[in-house]
C-alpha cells in the first residue's frame, strides 16, 4: 500500500531554516506528482508547494514563495521542502501528499517557529 513518511520537523527560531523530507513507497514515485500541505493550529489545510514528476512544474503558496523550495530525488523516492527565513506563522503540522488533489497522506511532522 501507499506509504509516505515525513521527517525533519522541529523547533526553530524565527529566521531559521529546516529541511523536511518525505519518503514514498508502495507506488511508482517517479511517475507521481507530490505536494506539501500544512495545517496551522485552529486553521484549515493549506497547500504549501507542489512538484510534478519531472520538475517541469513547481507551485508555491503566496505565503511561502521565495522562502521555501521544493525538490525531489526520484532515485531515493524522496521529496524535500527546504524552508528558509521561517516565521512564527509557518508553525504547523506539515504533510507530504501524493498528487495535487491528495490521494494519500503522510502522518505529518510538526514545525514550530518560536523565539
Amino acid at each position: 500500500q501507499v506509504q509516505l513518511v515525513e521527517s525533519g520537523g522541529g523547533l526553530v527560531h524565527p529566521g531559521g531554516s529546516l529541511r523536511l523530507s518525505c519518503v514514498g513507497s508502495g507506488f511508482t514515485f517517479s511517475d507521481s506528482e507530490m505536494s506539501w500541505v500544512r495545517q496551522a493550529p485552529g486553521k484549515g489545510l493549506e497547500r504549501v508547494s507542489f512538484i510534478d514528476r519531472d520538475f517541469g512544474s513547481l507551485n508555491y503558496a503566496d505565503s511561502v514563495r521565495d522562502r521555501f523550495t521544493i525538490s525531489r530525488d526520484s532515485a531515493k523516492n524522496t521529496v524535500y521542502l527546504q524552508m528558509d527565513s521561517l516565521k512564527p506563522e509557518d508553525t504547523a503540522v506539515y504533510y507530504c501528499a501524493k498528487n495535487w488533489v491528495p490521494t494519500a497522506w503522510g502522518q505529518g511532522t510538526q514545525v514550530t517557529v518560536s523565539s
